[in-house]
């Protein structure tokens, strides 16, 4: 296994799952700060790892592996989370079901497209990266929860989380489109 800067901290973003639910679930009155702060720390440390691997020129095939497992390890944690605490919250319900859907769904394609010899059809696109933004910030509202300034902040959650989930669903889209040809003769 190949240790260098960038799958460190890929592995340091799993390993803090478990220090984020635990948080999460903490009667303390600042567990939800906590919870947020580790959260967006796994944000930051997503962004800089791919920045390291790319400047240090130490792209790996397992960062390449690891990288999206432990993104959407930390987002589908949020959500059920989210979800387990918020169950009667349907537009909570529905955007987790659209984001959590489309990750296996589009896991699925770039595994099948690899196993096709395609897999450079189905890389990350702009929407790709414009979900996973609004997927973050939507997240980070809804585990801070606490309104702030008198912003409701658990609203703007929703809010961000409908729009992240409006944007997953276009994401979906172009990567099924960029493999519809291998889709439809496919026999």
């Amino acid at each position: 296994m190949n240790l260098n800067i960038p799958n460190t901290l890929t592995l340091f973003r799993m390993a803090i799952i478990p220090v984020f639910i635990v948080a999460y679930y903490w009667p303390h009155p600042s567990a939800n700060v906590i919870a947020t702060s580790i959260f967006f720390i796994a944000g930051i440390s997503d962004w800089f790892d791919g920045y390291l691997a790319r400047k240090l020129n130490q792209q790996s095939a397992l960062g390449a592996f690891m990288d999206p497992l432990a993104d959407k390890l930390m987002v589908i944690t949020a959500l059920v989370l989210l979800v387990g605490t918020h169950p009667q919250n349907n537009w909570l319900l529905f955007s987790a079901l659209i984001i959590i859907s489309r990750e296996i769904i589009v896991s699925s394609l770039r595994e099948w497209m690899a196993v096709q010899g395609k897999d450079g059809e189905v890389v990350v696109s702009f929407a790709g990266k414009a979900k996973t933004f609004a997927q973050l910030w939507a997240l980070g509202f809804l585990i801070y929860e606490q309104d702030l300034f008198g912003l409701p902040v658990f609203t703007i959650g929703i809010v961000l989380i409908v729009w992240a989930a409006a944007l997953t669903l276009y994401s979906m889209m172009t990567y099924l489109i960029s493999a519809w040809s291998t889709i439809k003769n496919a026999g």
